[in-house]
């Protein structure tokens, strides 16, 4: 029975708890200049106890061909990569009402 989820009840390959996870998430992007003129792209808002934010990251950085971390819940991605970030996002399955840039 350990392949059943412990929120929704159904079998892990059929749960759908992150699918409605992400309709409900309130996304801000920002685009920040840090010491020694380095530009990131900073995705906040990400709810991690329904997403897991890790896994997000590696295929944002993956996808943008860029570097990054997750601090503090949330992800720091090396360049200005906002409007790209966004429609990513949006391929991911988060609602493009909630992902903001700004």
């Amino acid at each position: 029975m350990n392949g059943v989820c412990p929120k929704c009840g159904l079998p892990k390959e059929l749960c759908v708890c992150e699918t409605i996870a992400k309709k409900d998430q309130q996304i801000k992007i920002k685009v920040e200049k840090r010491k020694f003129g380095k530009i990131i792209t900073t995705i906040e808002g990400i709810d991690e106890k329904d997403i897991d934010i890790k896994e997000l990251s590696k295929k944002l950085k993956n996808k943008l061909a860029c570097g990054g971390t997750v601090k503090e819940g949330k992800i720091e991605l090396q360049g200005d990569h906002a409007q790209k970030a966004k429609n990513l996002l949006i391929q991911l399955g988060f609602s493009q009402d909630t992902v903001k840039i700004g």
